[in-house]
């Protein structure tokens, strides 16, 4: 799916925006951050904090080009099975990053917001989650979910149980459950499904990543590259490439 993607190097900004379906809503997993790392002799932990900065830039460049939604990955609910040592340095690094995002999105018009189980983090660092989605709810501009301790199957379940409770208490019956009510009771509840789905490192997999979401997500995935790699202009070619898809829904 990536061979030969980035053989036009024309930056979507050099293109009449009219003349492209940009998508709404783009998802990202970002992939790969311990094996850069391990490519350069570097602890994992190096990879990570490659991969937040990378971060920065990618999401600022999202917003201007005209992204509305952009939702990254950056901790599933699995990950908390890795080495002691990578997840407190995940920990400390989630922390130092709130800090900077309260300040690097300050002048910048983007919503922050965090999906998935926050009740399983340090008292710090649902603080710091509060206090950046506190700060930003008033803007008007992109709308950047980042996934943390989120998990798509723990996503539905979650949905699940207050759709049931609904049912037990009587204010809808079994019959009133339809796929719009679901959508209403996930973590991305009044947004638009993911457009574009793109995964750096070549992993052919949606790792529990929007799976009630990503139904007819298009997804891109980069063979070859990792995601403290992932540039601006491969981003504009991941979109140039979703333009380029004919989406029928189905339908013929």
């Amino acid at each position: 799916m990536a061979l030969g993607l980035f053989k036009n190097k024309k930056s979507v900004s050099q293109l009449s925006l009219e003349n492209i379906t940009l998508p709404e809503h783009i998802g990202i997993i970002m992939d790969g951050n311990g094996r850069w790392a391990k490519k350069r002799g570097l602890p994992r932990s190096a990879g990570h904090r490659a991969g937040a900065k990378n971060f920065r830039t990618i999401t600022k460049h999202c917003a201007n080009i005209g992204i509305k939604y952009l939702t990254v990955y950056a901790f599933s609910t699995e990950n908390w099975k890795r080495p002691e040592s990578e997840v407190n340095a995940l920990m400390d690094l989630f922390k130092s990053y709130l800090e900077e995002a309260i300040r690097d999105f300050k002048d910048e018009d983007i919503v922050v917001r965090f999906i998935g189980d926050k009740t399983a983090f340090s008292p710090e660092l649902q603080a710091l989650i509060r206090e950046n989605e506190e700060c930003s709810k008033d803007r008007t501009g992109m709308v950047l979910n980042i996934a943390m301790n989120y998990g798509g199957r723990d996503e539905i379940v979650k949905a699940a149980r207050e759709i049931a409770k609904m049912v037990e208490s009587g204010e809808i019956s079994s019959d009133g459950i339809t796929e719009q009510l679901i959508s209403q009771h996930l973590y991305t509840a009044d947004q638009p499904d993911p457009d574009l789905i793109i995964r750096p490192s070549g992993e052919y997999r949606i790792s529990n990543f929007l799976l009630w979401q990503s139904a007819y997500a298009e997804y891109v995935i980069l063979d070859d590259v990792l995601w403290p790699d992932f540039s601006k202009e491969m981003l504009e070619q991941c979109i140039l490439e979703y333009a380029r898809r004919n989406r029928r829904f189905g339908n013929v």
